[in-house]
């Protein structure tokens, strides 16, 4: 099957602009009769939904919480990026354009992520018009902080709450079409499945969360803003409403799944305390601008860390990247803290754990600086740890964060499904193999406040206009199907819990298909998750009834699509015959431990189509990747 991307042809500098201007337009008055659903109320969906309502179209907005400001965004704490230059260290969008090219391993599209760089900056002056209130100096110039993968300071930060300052002012300008009548806002609905009609996305089917009633919604455009899917992992940083459905659904009626494999793994978590444990705590990577990281030279060395004598702790990252030190991206920080446990210089009751020490940081700024931008963060550490950071140095670990992978869109953020526009971390365009930080909020906003309202017309102007008879038709169809897989799952009957699966699965993708991959493993893992999926369709139970409230139900629909969409991360692996990002195959290394890229042979976006309807088969496309603006090089910190 052929696809193409929709690059528009010209300098990089121009693309986006040229592109815009090329558009079609749809009149003021016409904006009014077109309907549009957006699912998932976080920052891409929030912002989406009040854009396009701004200018005009009736918008049915769906929310899995009971409030759009309980979505996931709200959970982001270090910041967001823009390229103003604000310090004057040299920052501008090219260098932001370069950075996160080189940080995502070189396997994104450059025209996309110019067009990020250059939307960045809109974004702060559209927040700050909103209210959100940024960190400000003491002249009154917004204040900036350094992330790892930059070595200048362009990330603007709310203490260590961008994500609800931000949400909160996206949510502002949502609740504002509401109350003009323009959105329809459903909360505590989930989507089960995308009506498609002659090939075009025409509406979805959703179940309401209290009442178990499968209903059905009809328009001319759906845009799909519903996160990512690293709760897969079971432990994660996720919120547990975070989920895969909503996209595997899409990806089962005919939209392309990209990169599946690509999981960003944060290094500055909090370490699990026991297998007892659901999910897992991020803290901000901004502590790395003050906290040191180390582990103790010795193996087995147990003693308290303010026991332990300068002489003999290793701050790794500083030996290893001394250009980057304790700022290196993600991938890099995360890799190296887990060769330090498995090397057995572990800290903690657990052993999985490293130290981030802000003993130098206090001594040279004192404790009031620090309390002033990471206040929160420190008192969250206490509160779950039970100990005191500004005493003892907290002690992280990395953790699956974020998913680079999800639905494949063109330029216009359009899946192979017309008529299908996915946005924010549900689809994969923006962050290649490795997200820097403080990029994930800037990527929802521009998708949702800057791109997708303009891309949209393109469709609703040019889309095959489809008798009203044959929607109808088919969303009665697929509510057939939901109600039908709603019984299937429940009928089971089984003895097992949907916990019980999701922490096996979990627990097999982290070792297999996490940071450290290997082909052995990988072939294994397949396997295994295939024999998993069969023991869940023949052993879990489900307790209570489709048509009212289900809790269970809920988590065992989503475990069936996560089983899965697990194969095809592992197949997705299994093909990458490289390492990169935050993918390391064990085969692929060099003697100091470090990626080996293979650009001759996968420079290239992997992109799968669905077979069959049983999510078992899959076809693999190749979206090849050009880089003339940054030369391919291998990527280095040190």
């Amino acid at each position: 099957m052929k696809f193409s991307a929709g690059i528009p042809s010209g300098p990089l500098e121009e693309k986006w602009d040229r592109h815009r201007f090329e558009l079609p337009l749809v009149n003021p008055a016409n904006k009014r009769k077109h309907q549009v659903i957006v699912v998932g109320t976080g920052l891409a969906g929030a912002s989406a939904s009040s854009s396009l309502a701004e200018l005009g179209y009736q918008v049915k907005t769906f929310c899995i919480q009971d409030s759009p400001r309980r979505a996931h965004s709200i959970a982001a704490q270090g910041g967001i990026n823009a390229a103003k230059n604000y310090p004057g260290d040299g920052d501008s969008i090219k260098r932001l354009f370069y950075d996160t090219v080189k940080g995502g391993d070189f396997r994104s599209r450059e025209a996309n992520i110019y067009r990020l760089a250059q939307i960045s900056n809109h974004i702060i002056d559209h927040c700050v018009a909103q209210g959100v209130p940024f960190a400000r100096e003491y002249g009154g110039l917004l204040a900036n902080r350094s992330f790892g993968g930059a070595q200048v300071s362009r990330t603007f930060y709310a203490r260590g709450q961008t994500g609800q300052q931000l949400l909160l002012g996206a949510y502002s300008a949502l609740m504002r079409q509401v109350d003009r009548g323009r959105v329809s806002l459903y909360p505590r609905h989930e989507m089960m499945d995308l009506v498609v009609c002659e090939g075009q996305a025409v509406g979805i089917v959703t179940r309401n969360l209290l009442t178990g009633e499968v209903e059905g919604h009809l328009a001319q455009a759906v845009i799909l803003a519903t996160g990512g899917y690293g709760n897969i992992f079971y432990l994660s940083t996720n919120a547990m409403h975070s989920n895969a459905s909503a996209a595997w659904r899409c990806h089962k009626r005919g939209a392309f799944f990209a990169n599946p494999c690509f999981t960003q793994i944060h290094p500055t978590c909090i370490p699990r305390s026991g297998n007892y444990q659901s999910k897992l705590t991020l803290l901000s990577e901004s502590l790395r601008n003050d906290g040191r990281v180390w582990v103790p030279k010795n193996a087995g060395d147990k003693r308290a860390p303010e026991s332990i004598p300068e002489g003999e702790r290793d701050y790794y990252l500083e030996r290893i990247y001394p250009s980057f030190g304790n700022l290196v991206p993600r991938d890099l920080a995360s890799r190296q803290a887990k060769f330090q446990v498995d090397a057995g210089l572990g800290v903690g009751p657990t052993g999985e754990a490293v130290y981030l020490d802000f003993k130098d940081a206090i001594k040279r700024l004192g404790k009031g600086s620090l309390s002033e931008k990471y206040g929160n963060l420190f008192q969250m550490y206490e509160k779950i740890t039970g100990e005191n950071p500004y005493e003892k140095p907290m002690r992280i670990y990395p953790a699956v964060h974020y998913t680079m992978g999800g639905l494949w869109v063109d330029y216009n953020l359009e899946s192979a499904v017309k008529g299908l526009f996915v946005l924010g971390e549900a689809n994969f365009s923006d962050h290649g193999a490795n997200r820097l930080g403080a990029s994930a909020l800037m990527q929802g906003l521009a998708d949702g406040y800057f791109i997708v309202p303009y891309t949209v017309a393109k469709h609703l102007v040019g889309g095959a206009a489809i008798a009203e008879s044959k929607k109808e038709r088919a969303l009665k169809e697929t509510c057939k199907e939901v109600e039908d897989r709603l019984k299937k799952v429940i009928q089971v009957g089984g003895s097992k819990t949907v916990d019980f699966f999701h922490r096996e699965l979990g627990g097999l993708l982290w070792n297999q298909v996490g940071m450290l991959r290997s082909e052995k493993g990988l072939i294994g893992a397949i396997d295994q998750i295939q024999g998993i999926r069969e023991n869940f369709w023949n052993e879990v139970y489900v307790p209570g009834e489709a048509g009212n409230k289900n809790a269970e139900l809920e988590k065992a629909l989503r475990m069936a699509d996560f089983l899965e969409l697990a194969e095809l991360m592992a197949k997705d692996a299994l093909a990458r015959k490289e390492s990169c990002g935050s993918h390391f195959r064990e085969e692929y290394q060099t003697p100091d431990q470090e990626a080996i890229r293979d650009d001759e042979n996968f420079c290239h976006v992997s992109v799968w189509e669905s077979k069959d309807s049983q999510g078992k088969d899959w076809i693999l496309h190749k979206e090849p990747l050009e880089f003339k603006e940054v030369s391919l090089s291998v990527r280095s910190y040190k």
